[in-house]
């Protein structure tokens, strides 16, 4: 069966919301949980998710939110935190390592470092039961992805298409799938682009997708109540997990 991955952005609207959420998301058959670290310049991420960011750090979004909410769910839902490298390097690396352990979260996605100088990193999360997610791009080179393929953990983050997440851009990905193949046995997960009308489509040769954008559009719509955002973002995580396994 053919996984879900679904980004939240942690802390927005607040901490408690997030976790009613994520439990919510875990009942429903998502398969692992992207907790997004709010940062002021998620040069990745698209204007949904950017705006969203920028409200839960007004909303006085710290990283002592991240750790307690992730002790709530982290036993109960695969769970990722994806962030920004600078908060891993100014709180330090060791840090961060130590209180995924502690709230049984399983690793991290940091788009912004590159696979180069995620090296030095590695073996301190690997000895920890942790994996970093690396990133392939359908403008990578064929010698590039083999590099990168064979070192992969957990699963490969295929990146759609050159751009943010949230745009409605789509490539010809079989190319790029066919040739990580021939490199490693990890899933490939595709994200970027991936909501309830596009994931059967994006799914198709690969064996997850990733989905945020389309979920946090939900959470940024002020016409609805908590209740209706969680049981929206359900519904809509309940679709994509049945289309992309049709």
């Amino acid at each position: 069966m053919k996984k879900l991955v679904a980004y939240i952005t942690t802390g927005y609207p607040e901490k408690y919301f997030t976790v009613d959420l994520a439990l919510a998301l875990a009942e429903a058959g998502v398969d692992t949980l992207e907790m997004g670290i709010p940062f002021s310049d998620p040069v990745a991420d698209g204007p949904i998710i950017e705006q969203a960011n920028l409200r839960a750090l007004q909303a006085g979004f710290a990283l002592e939110d991240l750790f307690e909410i992730s002790r709530e769910i982290g036993p109960m839902i695969d769970t990722l935190w994806m962030g920004y490298f600078n908060p891993f390097y100014h709180k330090r690396m060791e840090t961060f390592i130590a209180r995924a352990r502690a709230a049984d979260v399983h690793g991290f996605i940091i788009p912004d470092l590159p696979y180069e100088e995620a090296q030095p990193y590695k073996p301190m999360m690997e000895e920890a039961g942790l994996s970093l997610i690396d990133f392939i791009a359908p403008t990578d080179t064929p010698e590039r992805i083999a590099m990168i393929a064979k070192d992969a953990r957990k699963f490969l983050y295929l990146v759609a298409y050159a751009g943010i997440t949230g745009s409605g851009k789509s490539e010809d990905l079989a190319p790029v799938v066919e040739r990580i193949r021939t490199h490693t046995d990890t899933p490939v997960y595709v994200g970027f682009g991936v909501n309830e009308h596009t994931a059967r489509d994006k799914a198709q040769g690969v064996d997850g997708v990733i989905v945020g954008s389309a979920f946090v559009k939900v959470l940024m719509d002020d016409l609805l109540t908590p209740t209706h955002k969680i049981a929206r973002v359900v519904e809509m995580a309940r679709e994509i997990k049945e289309r992309i396994n049709e």
